[in-house]
């Protein structure tokens, strides 16, 4: 077995640049499915299948999709065994939803929605073509192969990104848990080979191994370390990616932002800026999902989880002159 090539980077934090939120809109479903409220909540993650962009929830068994027009619809996943589609504090269900955390679309066109691993319940994985039902992969091998590399010293594994770079499928590890005790948690970045990932999704192999993990500092906000929330790559070599100072006691809890950055991975470095609003003051909302707009290189679509199961999320726009 080849070992695992291991790297450490600190990102360098640019505070002469910054990143602008602007052209906020509320997500809202043009016809509401049964089960589903009106709204899109807990926007996660973001691709682009064709025209259409995806948002992935990570509380609701359902997709969003937003058309070329605006017009957002559900495509459902399939419920819970009690039949539920739908999991928040409110509900007492929360510990029983999917937590799907970050979505990548495959060279052959695919999409597919990842959980974040924290919990069994979060070993989950599903495949969309874009127009029969998205299908259920059970990836309890999968994510037990990831914990191994990723999550050695005891915290939980806590996948919030993934991309296609390259030969390699990323995945951004968001080190926001203590775990053991005196254990300090570290964002990670967990490289696969893309045709061995393809090969296992398919039944044809066994779980990719990991070929390449980086550690990463992102830095801190008030005490509160940076952890990543998503990323995409702008080319095959170079990766934007957000990410948040989030005031939580674990990768199960949810906590008030302090800060929000975008940055550039490139190579061996990384380079963050603040992501501020239309009036220049920095942003506290929770970003949590990033895909390139067509057509143009430093606009981005942008997902915000407000983290209230009554109050829509939001898709906005992030404008980053990051060449």
């Amino acid at each position: 077995m080849t070992p695992v090539q291991r790297a450490h980077l600190t990102a360098r934090f640019d505070t002469r640049r910054t990143a602008t939120l602007d052209e906020l809109v509320t997500l809202r479903y043009e016809r509401p499915a049964d089960g589903l409220p009106a709204h899109v909540r807990a926007a996660s993650a973001l691709r682009r299948l064709e025209n259409r962009l995806v948002i992935v929830q990570d509380d609701v068994r359902a997709l969003a999709v937003r058309d070329a027009g605006g017009a957002v619809r559900p495509v459902l996943l399939p419920p819970h065994a009690s039949g539920a589609r739908v999991f928040d504090d409110p509900k007492r269900n929360k510990h029983e939803k999917l937590d799907l955390e970050a979505c990548v679309v495959l060279p052959d066109g695919r999409l597919v929605a990842l959980g974040s691993g924290s919990t069994p319940l979060r070993e989950q994985l599903f495949v969309w073509n874009g127009n029969e039902p998205p299908v259920a992969v059970e990836a309890a091998s999968f994510y037990a192969a990831l914990r191994a590399t990723v999550a050695q010293r005891g915290e939980r594994l806590n996948v919030e990104g993934a991309v296609v770079s390259g030969q390699r499928v990323k995945l951004f590890h968001r080190g926001n848990d203590t775990g053991a005790a005196g254990v300090v948690a570290m964002n990670a970045i967990a490289e696969l080979d893309t045709v061995a990932f393809v090969s296992w999704l398919d039944g044809r192999a066994p779980p990719p191994l990991v070929k390449r993990l980086t550690t990463v500092d992102l830095g801190a906000e008030r005490g509160v370390q940076f952890g990543f929330t998503d990323a995409v790559a702008v080319d095959d070599d170079r990766v934007v990616v957000l990410a948040c100072a989030e005031d939580s006691a674990s990768a199960l809890a949810d906590g008030p932002v302090l800060g929000c950055r975008a940055g550039l991975l490139a190579g061996d470095t990384l380079t963050m800026v603040d992501v501020q609003d239309a009036s220049g003051r920095r942003t506290t909302l929770k970003l949590e999902g990033i895909e390139r707009r067509p057509g143009f290189d430093s606009e981005f679509d942008v997902a915000v989880d407000v983290d209230r199961p009554s109050a829509p999320a939001m898709l906005g726009r992030l404008v980053w002159e990051w060449r």
